[in-house]
């Protein structure tokens, strides 16, 4: 049996992104095979696409995640024709991912869920919602109450980690590099959206002159020094994203670099860090127009190659989604 499905046979250039004609995945106890609806494109597939992803195997089907319908599960783990969403655990790097008309996922990346949203907007909540919950509650501990800083705001983590950490009851200040999507921002519910120059610390602190209790860093190392000087006296930044393409620091010294009493952690987590039932909860919440959740357009997966180019330029704001 064959399958429609996206193979990267090596780095390259967005164009090089084609649907061929595959053998649909075999099965086995412990894994679950998914008939993808829709998935959603993450930042971590063009670095596979560039050769920057240091744990990838070539050819390989990418996505790190997918969303649709138990299709078979020999553990029974699953019904059949059951809701799921499946993300990480090696899938579109260890192994073949969510860019097909079926995937086959270990059960630990598969998550359950009753809903009536339709499939793109499903579709993009798994990695989104994951990474956003884990960089909160996992990376940076946060409290109802506190303050609280994304650094690359219009992206779909960014987006996400907003509307999520204004939920749990946070002021949210993010940036935007584009003054154009400051209002954009604002209808997300962000209680400070800031024009991002460079020197973000210093419009941090007009507002709040002890800086911000907690802050999420998802552009790079070329920001992370300024956003630690946004950050208050205990308070925490977390480096989760890397949408600069920037990922280490040269000569790192701690004590030079790192401001008193500032901590710095990280979070690259998987999806056992987003509890079924917190990933449930957070659906709900979407559909019922309480989560403002943005995605910002919807392909068809023979529109792969555009849909990567307009995610590598940076041109969408929220989610990109891929419908099968």
């Amino acid at each position: 049996m064959q399958m429609r499905a996206v193979v990267l046979d090596g780095p390259g250039p967005a164009d090089d992104m084609r649907v061929r004609r595959v053998p649909v995945p075999e099965v086995q106890a412990g894994w679950v095979r998914i008939k993808v609806e829709a998935f959603g494109l993450n930042r971590s597939a063009y670095h596979l696409r560039a050769g920057l992803a240091t744990n990838a195997k070539f050819p390989i089907i990418p996505g790190i995640e997918a969303t649709g319908t138990v299709d078979l599960a020999p553990g029974g783990e699953f019904a059949p024709g059951q809701q799921v969403v499946a993300m990480m655990g090696g899938m579109g790097r260890e192994f073949d991912g969510g860019y097909a008309e079926y995937t086959a996922v270990p059960v630990s990346s598969v998550l359950p869920v009753k809903t009536d949203l339709d499939w793109a907007t499903l579709g993009a909540l798994p990695e989104m919602l994951q990474t956003a919950h884990g960089s909160l509650h996992t990376g940076l501990g946060v409290q109802p109450g506190q303050t609280f800083l994304v650094r690359g705001g219009t992206s779909s983590v960014g987006v996400a980690a907003a509307v999520l950490a204004k939920e749990y009851g946070l002021t949210v200040f993010s940036t935007t590099r584009n003054p154009a999507r400051v209002e954009m921002l604002r209808e997300l519910g962000v209680d400070h959206p800031l024009v991002d120059d460079g020197n973000i610390a210093a419009k941090v602190r007009e507002i709040e002159p002890d800086g911000v209790n907690a802050a999420l860093e998802l552009v790079g190392t070329n920001v992370l020094a300024d956003t630690l000087r946004a950050t208050a006296v205990h308070g925490t930044v977390c480096f989760t994203g890397m949408l600069s393409d920037a990922w280490t620091i040269p000569d790192f010294y701690p004590i030079g670099y790192l401001p008193n009493g500032v901590r710095l952690t990280a979070y690259g987590g998987e999806s056992s860090d987003l509890p079924a039932e917190a990933f449930q909860r957070y659906v709900d919440l979407v559909a019922a127009g309480k989560l403002p959740i943005r995605v910002d357009r919807e392909f068809t997966m023979d529109e792969i190659a555009e849909a990567h180019q307009v995610m590598e330029d940076g041109r969408a704001v929220g989610k990109l989604v891929v419908r099968v």
